[in-house]
């Protein structure tokens, strides 16, 4: 069985130990850095499985971090802050990261939440082995098994979280789905997600696709309810 590796970024020391030594007991591999410096040269030198990020780190913004991080790797990414305001949460999310938590934390919650994570991967790339599979719709391409997505024949950059959500809901094409079922489908847990994520999704996905961003043709909210691809000029 394959040992499954974090990297803790993280300054402060009593919290770095205590979630090392949490998740040792979870049968997790995990190797602690105090710095963005540090992070960036271990991550040219060794792929993690999963990054804990926290947000204040003494030598740069851990949101600069995660930009970094995220134009070299597709890694999933959960941040760890005490700075748990929504700008954050909204500023962390549109640089890449794929969840967000806020100190104090529950270390059963953040475990869960990295099996959750894990076990979505897992059956994506399950799902995804030995298949191409690819959604045209008008001047775009969504290849899954690329991880692409092109308009007009151009590639415009996705994080995987990103592609999998906008895979999701052109598979599915008009149907709506609640945030708690594109949380579930795309993150891999309900219970624990904050459905906020998904409205930060949605907007960059609409920025990065829509021609109007303010007024979506494809990725369009039914209020009340959740959000669905639109195709309206297909049967």
């Amino acid at each position: 069985m394959k040992n499954i590796k974090v990297l803790i970024i993280e300054d402060e020391n009593d919290i770095a130990n205590i979630i090392k030594d949490y998740l040792s007991v979870n049968q997790f591999e995990s190797h602690i850095v105090r710095t963005g410096h540090e992070a960036i040269h271990y991550l040219q030198e060794s792929i993690p499985d999963f990054i804990i990020l926290d947000l204040s780190l003494p030598d740069c913004d851990g949101i600069e971090i995660c930009r970094k991080i995220r134009e070299n790797s597709n890694v999933a990414i959960l941040i760890l802050s005490a700075r748990g305001s929504e700008t954050d949460k909204v500023l962390g999310l549109g640089f890449g990261a794929d969840d967000y938590m806020t100190k104090p934390f529950s270390l059963s919650e953040l475990v869960a939440r990295i099996n959750a994570h894990l076990r979505k991967q897992d059956r994506w790339l399950q799902h995804n082995s030995g298949q191409v599979d690819i959604i045209h719709i008008d001047n775009m391409e969504i290849n899954k098994q690329e991880y692409a997505f092109l308009r007009d024949n151009k590639a415009i950059p996705l994080s995987a979280k990103e592609f999998e959500l906008l895979f999701f809901l052109a598979k599915n094409r008009n149907q709506v789905f609640s945030k708690s079922q594109l949380l579930d489908a795309v993150w891999g847990y309900d219970t624990y997600g904050d459905e906020n994520t998904i409205t930060v999704y949605i907007r960059r996905l609409r920025e990065k696709m829509e021609v109007n961003p303010s007024s979506p043709v494809y990725l369009q909210t039914v209020w009340g309810v959740g959000y669905k691809f639109s195709t309206p000029n297909h049967s």
